[in-house]
């Protein structure tokens, strides 16, 4: 029952949809409404604000963060296991890819699966982002980059030696941001997806 009641916790933090909270503080169009309709920071940024973007990102990372961070605080305590607060990380992700706010259709978990693995290990967070950072900086194709962070993020999680269930539970997150990235990866294949800095053809 406890163990229920904290991944249903960590699922409604996930669900907190701040693409549309910040555009709605901005007084901007709801992000499903332009674009790729996609509430994430991407779309968001799309209209042309750039802080509502950041902030879209900031938002969508820490929430997370906080899940993990809370499980972390939450679990010892209650007397949970060492699957508790992976499993809530997954919850949170889950949160944003089906957030209950949004008839359960939501971004592509990219900020929020950064925000998971920073608050499972900084040093897991830190290795994922630099795979990010190399591919995106390589390529200039964000949709390329996030695929192979998420590629690498179960066996970088291996390599650091957390626990198996961190390692189960960053690799169903990295099956569903790739299975959230189809569409991109149909246009990485065609070599119609966009570039960072290029014109956009929707993400």
């Amino acid at each position: 029952m406890q163990l229920a009641l904290l991944l249903a916790a960590a699922y409604l933090i996930g669900s907190i949809p701040f693409a549309v909270v910040v555009s709605r503080l901005f007084g901007m169009a709801d992000p499903r409404t332009y674009g790729s309709g996609n509430p994430g920071a991407t779309n968001v940024l799309r209209s042309g604000n750039k802080l509502a973007a950041i902030l879209t990102l900031v938002g969508d990372g820490l929430k997370g963060w906080l899940a993990v961070f809370l499980a972390e605080q939450i679990a010892p305590a209650a007397g949970l296991g060492q699957i508790a607060v992976p499993a809530a990380a997954l919850a949170a992700f889950l949160g944003h890819l089906f957030p209950v706010f949004l008839g359960f259709r939501g971004g592509k978990g990219v900020a929020t699966a950064a925000g998971v693995l920073f608050g499972a290990s900084g040093w897991l967070g830190l290795a994922t982002m630099g795979v990010w950072l190399g591919i995106a900086f390589a390529t200039r194709y964000s949709s390329l980059a996030a695929l192979c962070a998420a590629l690498a993020a179960p066996g970088l999680a291996f390599l650091l030696g957390l626990a198996p269930y961190w390692v189960l539970s960053s690799s169903i997150m990295s099956l569903l941001l790739i299975w959230r990235h189809k569409d991109n990866i149909k246009r990485l294949l065609a070599g119609q997806e966009s570039r960072i800095g290029g014109k956009k053809t929707g993400a």
